[in-house]
């Protein structure tokens, strides 16, 4: 299957702009209605403010969004090209803004959905969905680093370590990876080890948790 991301979790920020307060939300979706009612329910929460501004974009192409009463082109499109920059989808991305009593301009308003929706998406976090390759490799201590760099080299992640007599290494590796990778353990530990597959599975990983 194709990678694809998306955020880890919910994210929150808040940005401020010469007395004017911009709080940003950005969530994990899989349909237009979730990510509507998601909308619809930071309106009801922030009725008060003078926008909410919002987008989302989806795993099908689609992609929605508001400038809510902000001049056209300075929200829901500079929100949308964070999302887009990152690569991320089936994401929705609200921001609130309380009014400060100044105009900020195009380019302050530009700024400042830009920075909240940026700043929710660091907080949200980024995972990578794909199918991984569940593998494990058992070795003395003294080749454990070079392993896991291994493993971090190709995309992977090490989910666990047993400790024993010798070291178990448990990873996930992108499964186009396992060939490569088996080859590496190979070299690395002059063909004493090698590398166990224990199984498939699609799931989504925190992308800091890759070496990508």
């Amino acid at each position: 299957m194709d990678s694809y991301r998306i955020p880890t979790g919910n994210g929150a920020s808040e940005y401020v702009e010469k007395r004017s307060r911009f709080l940003g939300l950005v969530q994990p979706v899989r349909s237009e209605d979730e990510a509507r009612e998601i909308i619809a329910a930071c309106k009801k929460q922030y009725h008060d403010a003078r926008h909410n501004c919002w987008c989302y974009l989806l795993r099908d192409g689609t992609e929605r969004y508001s400038d809510d009463g902000e001049p056209q082109g300075t929200a829901g499109i500079p929100m949308l090209e964070v999302f887009r920059r990152a690569g991320v989808t089936n994401v929705v991305c609200v921001v609130t803004r309380y009014f400060g009593g100044v105009l900020l301009g195009t380019g302050g308003l530009l700024r400042a959905y830009t920075a909240a929706a940026a700043d929710a998406l660091a907080d949200a976090g980024i995972s990578v969905v794909r199918r991984w390759l569940a593998c494990e490799v058992s070795m003395p201590y003294a080749l454990y680093e070079p392993v896991r760099a291994a493993v971090a080299a190709l995309g992977g992640v090490v989910q666990e370590t047993q400790y024993a007599a010798a070291v178990t290494l448990c990873a996930l590796l992108p499964e186009e990876a396992g060939e490569a990778f088996a080859a590496q353990v190979r070299d690395l530990t002059a063909g004493r080890c090698a590398v166990r597959p224990v199984g498939e599975t699609e799931r989504a990983v925190p992308l800091a948790d890759t070496g990508l």
